[in-house]
């Protein structure tokens, strides 16, 4: 999977505002809009030019961000433009990347400033990945591209997360812990050290992970048990 370690960021000369369109013009757009306007404050990056969502919002302008269209209007916009996709299920956010097939589109990996990362943390980090405002990392993580890490979440060290993870706000993943391409932790959730999770699996809200979960499950509760597999009885 392509990454950059953080230190690339850093590294980036932009003398101009990049133009940024956010895809879902929900609750999550709008606060991606607001993280966008933090990052700005400390360091001017982006110029956010629209909101695309395939379902029309309430009003043709979402916080002062004009709603421009559906995924079919954002391929066929004609000038080089950076996406970030505010969506919250991990499924659906690879849905709409997998229809986002216009070559002039690139995704912005977007990071609060206040998170804190140098390059002697060893970090590397996913194109079109968010990581919002009281999130710690500490050391050698691989985040996938995609990954969404909401408000106050922690990953230790040597963790990996895959591509289209989702951590709502407050999960927690250990040390040495391995989630899998799609995973999706509820708020407050945790995955203790060494744990490994299954593609696509969702850990439910307060749920703790004492022990490897397969692929394609739901689990809940502490310590957290399979209650649901896809296609299964169960």
């Amino acid at each position: 999977m392509t990454q950059l370690f953080f230190s690339d960021l850093h590294d980036a000369d932009q003398p101009s505002l990049r133009p940024l369109a956010i895809f879902g013009a929900g609750g999550l757009g709008r606060e991606i809009l607001m993280l966008v306007h933090q990052i700005n404050e400390v360091s001017p990056t982006w110029d956010v030019v629209g909101f695309y969502d395939d379902k029309h919002p309430t009003t043709d302008s979402i916080n002062g961000v004009p709603y421009r269209g559906t995924v079919q209007d954002l391929n066929t916009t004609t000038e080089p433009l950076h996406v970030v996709v505010a969506v919250g299920s991990s499924h659906s956010r690879a849905a709409v990347v997998a229809r986002l097939t216009a070559p002039h589109l690139t995704y912005a990996t977007l990071i609060h400033p206040d998170v804190r990362l140098q390059p002697y943390q060893q970090v590397q980090i996913g194109a079109g990945s968010i990581i919002t405002q009281g999130c710690i990392l500490t050391t050698d993580i691989q985040l996938g591209r995609h990954v969404l890490m909401n408000l106050g979440c922690t990953i230790g060290h040597d963790a990996v997360l895959e591509d289209f993870c989702s951590l709502m706000p407050h999960a927690n993943v250990g040390g040495e812990a391995y989630l899998e391409t799609g995973v999706y932790l509820g708020t407050n959730a945790t995955v203790l050290n060494q744990v490994r999770v299954g593609a696509q699996t969702i850990l439910g809200a307060g749920g703790v992970a004492v022990r490897n979960l397969p692929a394609n499950c739901t689990a809940v509760g502490v310590p957290a048990s399979v209650i649901k597999v896809v296609g299964s009885s169960l």
